[in-house]
């Protein structure tokens, strides 16, 4: 038990890590100093774990009873400050590190909320709601158009799929550290192909084109 804690933390700590550094990024690219930096970073990194450590009810959020939680926004922060590319390559960059932490979170997300008991549906969703809810807080909190509610985007999508594959692999007695990896290349390799190649679910109106999308 204590090792599958430690892969556990391990995994989470990455995501929060790879989620930090877009939010990072993404004040970089906004022209915020270093301490908007780190806010931000931390924001997006730590707040879709808090978010459902309060809906399972696990006492106190690891982002605030865990010390260890603090270092990958640090961590991510520096990196950026001292990053040598050119901001223009940073909207790129956002993308891949944001695809990283979600593939990790709905992985780590699902896991936690099966093992405090809640059944696999229930399960999948907090493991997407943990995945997308540090992105939506950081988009919001920049003054960005969520991804998540962008009609050319998948945004989502990958994260249903990974929260699914997760539970799935629960319930059927599969679920370690090979297959959980597996499922998160999974996820990311799907949100990498979702940007190259443009893919997206319908619309909420049907017959209605992207193009002519707009405030009417």
């Amino acid at each position: 038990m204590d090792t599958y804690n430690h892969i556990s933390l391990a995994l989470d700590l990455l995501g929060t890590f790879f989620f930090a550094v877009s939010g990072c990024l993404l004040a970089a690219r906004k022209g915020f100093d270093i301490v908007g930096s780190l806010l931000l970073g931390s924001l997006v990194g730590l707040g879709g774990g808090v978010v459902r450590d309060l809906i399972i009810n696990n006492g106190v959020p690891n982002a605030f009873s865990n010390p260890a939680y603090l270092l990958p926004p640090l961590l991510a922060a520096a990196l950026v400050f001292f990053l040598s590319s050119s901001v223009a390559r940073f909207s790129r960059l956002l993308l891949v590190f944001d695809a990283g932490g979600l593939a990790l979170f709905c992985l780590t997300g699902t896991q936690k909320a099966l093992g405090a008991g809640l059944n696999p549906v229930a399960a999948a969703l907090l493991g997407v709601t943990t995945a997308v809810g540090g992105g939506l807080l950081r988009d919001v909190t920049a003054n960005e158009v969520p991804r998540l509610f962008d009609p050319r985007d998948v945004y989502a999508v990958p994260a249903f799929a990974g929260a699914a594959l997760t539970a799935l692999l629960w319930q059927a007695g599969l679920l370690s550290l090979v297959t959980g990896v597996g499922v998160a290349v999974v996820v990311f390799a799907f949100r990498l192909a979702a940007l190259k190649f443009g893919w997206h679910v319908p619309l909420a109106v049907r017959g209605r084109h992207r193009d002519r999308l707009g405030p009417n």
